[in-house]
């Protein structure tokens, strides 16, 4: 597991698995704080990331759930060990959505819908700087600049040269039309989009207007799947003022199964990037039209 992870995130990480391994083993927090002669709000506070756990607790919760794979026990006290390292991102100063950074920086893989803008693991940094720039009204420039660092060094990890990141992105195709910043960053972002999506490990795919009503319409999602605990996912809403996560099972399962309804009704790889180059001609074309900008 990498060490340069979030407190907060580890924490949130761990108590949910161990809530997962809890109602497994079919017990509830009473009857697991009366067993470890502790209380009930304890429990509730290491299930929801609110306490730090010592990796001798965490053993024995996994001694009472009946965990006997020695290397999940293994794995889930490495994690309670690591929980009080500090993130790249703390360097930065106070970045809002430092939960989901984490949470990026683990994952195994991520599938994402995006219905309006390019995903930020996908964006040069013309577009990028305008992007937040523009949907940013009250930002100061010292507060651009650093989501601006902040963003494009996420971005390492999509390409980590020993573990990449498995991305796969549905982008509707408003995401394409809509000019951010200027023809010319526009046309060098969908060429950029482009040579990404021809990665092994990174699939991009659009989903044209004339499919109608599809399951994305409520807007964006991402599901973030993490290697130490392939049974166990998260959904990530994107607010913004406040974020949503969504951790249980069923819920997962359910944003699942959206997302392979919106990937069945997009185009296939190829197909898009077609597509999307098409999209950069029209762009260049209109561009230089008489009379435009």
């Amino acid at each position: 597991m990498a060490a340069n992870g979030n407190p907060t995130v580890r924490r949130l990480r761990l108590g949910a698995e161990l809530r997962r391994l809890r109602l497994a083993g079919g017990l509830t927090s009473r009857q697991v704080a009366e067993h470890l002669l502790i209380s009930q709000p304890k429990i509730s506070h290491l299930e929801n990331g609110r306490r730090a756990i010592k990796p001798r607790d965490v053993r024995d919760l996994c001694g009472l759930y009946g965990v006997t794979d020695q290397q999940v026990v293994d794995s889930l006290m490495r994690m309670a060990t690591e929980t009080d390292r500090q993130g790249w991102w703390a360097a930065c100063g106070e970045v809002p959505y430092s939960v989901y950074i984490g949470l990026e920086t683990e994952a195994r893989s991520i599938r994402s819908y995006e219905p309006l803008v390019i995903p930020g693991l996908l964006q040069t940094p013309a577009y990028a700087r305008a992007v937040i720039e523009e949907t940013i009204p009250q930002a100061t420039a010292e507060q651009i600049a650093t989501r601006l660092t902040v963003r494009l060094r996420r971005q390492h990890r999509a390409h980590h040269p020993a573990r990449p990141l498995r991305l796969w992105v549905v982008l509707e195709e408003s995401a394409l039309r809509r000019v951010v910043g200027g023809p010319e960053i526009m046309r060098e972002q969908l060429e950029h989009l482009n040579h990404l999506g021809g990665q092994p490990h990174i699939t991009v795919q659009v989903l044209p207007h004339d499919v109608g009503a599809h399951p994305g319409v409520t807007g964006q999602f991402s599901i973030l799947d993490f290697a130490d605990a392939p049974a166990a996912g998260t959904v990530y809403l994107e607010r913004f003022t406040s974020d949503i996560y969504l951790e249980k099972r069923s819920d997962v399962q359910h944003y699942s199964v959206m997302y392979e309804n919106l990937q069945a009704r997009a185009l296939n790889p190829d197909t898009t990037r077609r597509f999307i180059s098409r999209a950069g001609a029209q762009r260049l074309a209109a561009a230089s039209l008489p009379g435009r900008p």
